[in-house]
This record gives C-alpha cells, structure tokens and sequence, in this order.
C-alpha cells in the first residue's frame, strides 16, 4: 500500500514536471515561430510612439516657418531651412530602411535637396508626411527578431537593424535641432519641446 502511494504521488510529480516542461516548449516554439515577444512588442511600440512625435514636431518647425523661408541661410555656408528638411527625409528612407528592410521610396530622386519639385512649403509638407508615415509603417512591420541582424552596403557602414533605426531617430533630430536656429534669425520663436 505504502509503495502503491508513493508511486501514485511519483506519477502526478512527473506528469506535471512533464505539463510544465510541454509548456516552456510550446512558448518558447511560438516565440521563435512568432518572432515576437513582450520585450519586442514594447520595443515596437516604443519607437513607433518616438517616430511619431518626432512627425509631429517636425511638421510644426515647417509650419513655424513662412514660405519666404523655406531658401532661408542664416549663413551661406550651411543648408537652406527646406534643404535641412529634405536632408531629414531622404536620410530617413534610407536609415530606416536599412534597419527595417522595407522598400525604399522615392528611388527616382537622387537628391532631395536639388528637386525643385520639393522646395515649396507646401511639398516640403507633404513629403515630410509621406516619409514619416513610411518610417512609421515599416517600423511597425520590422520583423524584431531581426532587430540584431547586421546589414549595410559594405564593412565599414555595417550595423545591427536596430543601430540603423536609432541613426535615424539621431540624424533626423540632429538637422531639425538646426532649423530653430533659423526660426530665431527669421524671429520666430520655435516650438516647445517635446521630448515626452
């Protein structure tokens, strides 16, 4: 009798050792399978909330600034307010879509800054919109379990997708930080920040 318990009390032991090992196996198959995980989605989520901010602030430094200012140079050796803004556009493209692997736009503009189709307020709205909205989108499509894949056009500018994403982030905030220079010289008080 005694030995028939013990035996009883072995076996529900090892069936749910084996219950909670078939669960462990089963999560963490689905983790590889799904290639998402709280971590990852909460990473997803949190650039996504950045990247739209960073829209947002962008779109109200063009906004601040009146047509006649879109040539504006505060001196002639840096860039015009438009061309800062078409430089943040077309480094975006291809940043982002280095680190998320979508398909770039606007392939047929070699240079953003050169298009005269780009150099209106107005344009310039809209494509900043545009680009945005498409760092956005792949950015929510990027596949995370990719995110320390390493990619680039050769050795020296190779890097984990998630190093291009933050470049971008960097590279975008570093130009529109410029431009309130240029506000102030036009003197227009730029937009609050928005770091939260």
């Amino acid at each position: 009798m005694v030995m028939k318990h013990f035996l009883m009390k072995t076996m529900k032991t090892i069936s749910k050792t084996l219950l909670v090992l078939a669960v462990i196996v089963f999560t963490s198959a689905n983790l590889l399978i799904t290639g998402d995980s709280k971590l990852e989605s909460d990473t997803k989520a949190a650039l996504v909330a950045d990247w739209e901010r960073a829209k947002a602030f962008s779109l109200e430094y063009i906004d601040a600034m009146p047509e006649d200012g879109m040539s504006y140079k505060p001196n002639e050796s840096v860039r015009s307010f438009a061309a800062q803004f078409l430089h943040i556009a077309q480094g975006n493209i291809g940043l982002v879509a280095n680190g998320t692997g979508a398909e770039r736009i606007h392939t047929d503009v070699p240079n953003f800054e050169a298009a005269e189709k780009f150099q209106s307020k107005t344009a310039l709205r809209a494509l900043t919109v545009e680009v945005y909205d498409w760092c956005i989108e792949g950015i929510k499509n990027m596949d995370m379990s990719k995110a320390d894949e390493v990619v680039g056009p050769n050795e020296q500018f190779s890097f984990p997708r998630m190093e291009w994403i933050k470049k971008g982030f960097e590279h975008q905030t570093h130009h529109r930080g410029q431009t309130s220079i240029y506000l102030r010289m036009k003197g227009i008080a730029p937009p609050a920040a928005k770091l939260f």
